[in-house]
Order: C-alpha cells, then structure tokens, then sequence
C-alpha cells in the first residue's frame, strides 16, 4: 500500500514558516542569550525586548522542530542545531539565517514565477539594480551579507584543504576573497606560501584583523579592483571560492579571462563551486542554482558546463576533487 504522499508534501510547502522563525530568532539573537545555560521565555523576552506570549510561542515551535529545547516551565536551552545560531559558534548560521529572512531577499523569492518565466533575474527586475549595488547602498544589508559568507567559509575551508595539495604552490591570489578566511587557512597550513587577498575595497575592510591575528599578514598582501578589469599578475595559483556562480556564461567568461591573462603558463586555476549532480539528487545544489536565477542571474553547474565554461575562457579543467558539499576544480591554461 502506498502511504500518503500529502504529509511530507505539506512539510515542504510550509518550509517558509521555519525559515522565517529561525530568522527572528538570529536577529533577536536569543541563540547568543542561552549561551551560558536555559532560560525562562521571560527572561529572554526581557532581554531582546519582545513580547513574552508571542516570544513563547516563537520558541516552541522552534524546540519542535529541533532548534531549541522546551522544558516543562518554559524554559529553553540550546540544541546542537541552535547553537549554530550563536555568534561564537565554531559552525555558525546565524548571518546566514538573518540575510534569508530579509525582506529584500524575501521579497525577489516571492517573485520565482517572474524568473521561470523569463529568465531574468527576480531582484533584478524588482529592485531595477543588481543584487551587489543593491547591497553596496544598503550598507547593513551588506555587512550581514559578508559576516554570513565569512561565517558559510569556516567549515569549507577546511574541506578544501583536505581535499587539495597546495603545497606545490609559492604564491596564490584568492579573487574575490573577501574577508581572507579561506586563504588565511592555507597560509596557516602551509607556512612556506604567500598569498594575495584580492576583492573590492569595500569588501576588504577589516580583511587584515583575522590574518594579523593568525599571524600570516607578513605573507599576505591586501588588493582593491574589481576582476572584471585585472588581478594581481604572476601567481602561480589563482583561486575563486562560489565567484563563478554569481553569473551567467558572458560574464563568467569575462572575469576567467581576466585571470587568463594574468597568469604565467605553468599557473593554475582553481574554482571551489557546487557541481550539479545527477537527476534527483543532491537537491542544496539545485535549490541553489534558483537561489543564483533569482538574486543574481548567475547559476550552478555540471562538470560538462564548467568545462565548456573554461574552454572559452583559455582553459583546459584538468581535474576536479570532492571538499565536502562542493569540489575543486582545477584547470590550467590553454
């Protein structure tokens, strides 16, 4: 007998109301207010200056699907899952919880219809900007923005490394790098390698406490541009971590062809990106790649289009590694 399909339907079309919970809780911070042990829902309505029925009854269904943890008076602890919420967690979502729930990124979502259709991208046609000049005029928007991909780099740093040898390498330049935490990692484990943290100016600020503090700033320079003009010459590494996706194949092209051009022969290109599996797998990615459609206009890739991709681009892929949830690939030039 076939069960009934409707109840694990309804959990998906009702995922927003999660997504939207879990945002209120990151921004009300309550993850940050039970760091040091439970609380009562009025102790944390009086700390984050909420309404103490309706906070309770935030917190509910949060401990019900495993945020939180509801005791018999109201009180509430962490769970493994809400303490990535914590600011200081060692696995932090909390940003990312907040840019989601936004309403200026909730908004383009709700207009998915407009980008199946046509396939322009819903924030664009909405805001009549792009996403990044949209984030550069809102500047709260996009410091949030860049804690959250500060704070989804953490684990993935460590995943690249593992799964690549930088060792050979003398000199890397991470393009659009932002705040350096991946390069910082790698600097950190191989001690012999400079690097170059290259991004906008705007993005880079601040770039320089992390690499101070974990000591490698003396082999680390700090670069403002944009890779659609040029990038650090002479490198014999080049490494975009999730640079790729944000854009359609002209684009792309455009900025792989920068890079192109700055490298010796014997350089190499790396990309960390998400690989579209095959069908009925893998579903982040897929989910990611609307994610791109709508705020970007951008998209992820099979291993077949990044090889297409880097061929025009002056490019032959060489191989590609697994790092957890993406992968590695390399290319050289051509």
């Amino acid at each position: 007998m076939i069960s009934d399909p409707r109840p694990a339907l309804l959990a998906l079309i009702n995922g927003f109301q999660v997504t939207q919970a879990i945002h209120v809780a990151a921004v009300l911070r309550v993850a940050d207010h039970l760091d040091g042990g439970p609380r009562s829902a009025g102790e944390l309505a009086a700390l984050t200056k909420s309404d103490p029925d309706s906070l309770y009854r935030l917190l509910r269904a949060l401990a019900a699907v495993g945020v939180f943890r509801e005791d018999e008076d109201r009180t509430f602890a962490l769970t493994p899952m809400g303490d990535c919420l914590r600011a200081n967690s060692a696995t932090p979502l909390g940003a990312w919880a907040e840019v989601v729930g936004s309403p200026y990124y909730w908004l383009a979502w709700g207009h998915l219809l407009h980008s199946v259709q046509t396939g322009e991208s819903a924030f664009q046609n909405l805001n009549g900007k792009d996403v990044w000049r949209y984030r550069a005029e809102h500047l709260e928007q996009g410091t949030t923005f860049d804690r959250a991909m500060t704070q989804l780099s953490g684990g993935g740093a460590e995943a690249v490394i593992r799964a690549y040898d930088f060792s050979t390498f003398c000199h890397i330049v991470d393009v659009g790098g932002g705040q350096g935490l991946l390069l910082n990692a790698i600097l950190r484990a191989h001690p012999h390698m400079r690097g170059t943290l290259f991004d906008q100016p705007g993005v880079l600020a601040g770039a320089g406490t992390a690499l101070t503090t974990d000591g490698v700033i003396d082999r680390c320079n700090i670069v403002g541009g944009s890779f659609f003009d040029a990038v650090p010459p002479g490198a014999d590494a080049y490494l975009m971590r999730l640079i790729i996706h944000d854009w359609e194949d002209d684009e792309a092209v455009a900025i792989l062809r920068v890079c192109r051009r700055a490298m010796p022969e014997t350089a190499r290109l790396l990309l960390v990106e998400r690989l579209v599996a095959p069908p009925n797998e893998v579903r982040a990615t897929k989910f990611a790649d609307l994610n791109m459609l709508i705020l970007t206009g951008g998209r992820e890739r099979t291993r077949e289009e990044f090889s297409d991709l880097l061929a025009r681009s002056g490019f032959e892929l060489t191989r590609v590694f697994p790092a957890d949830t993406h992968h590695v690939i390399e290319a050289r030039p051509r």
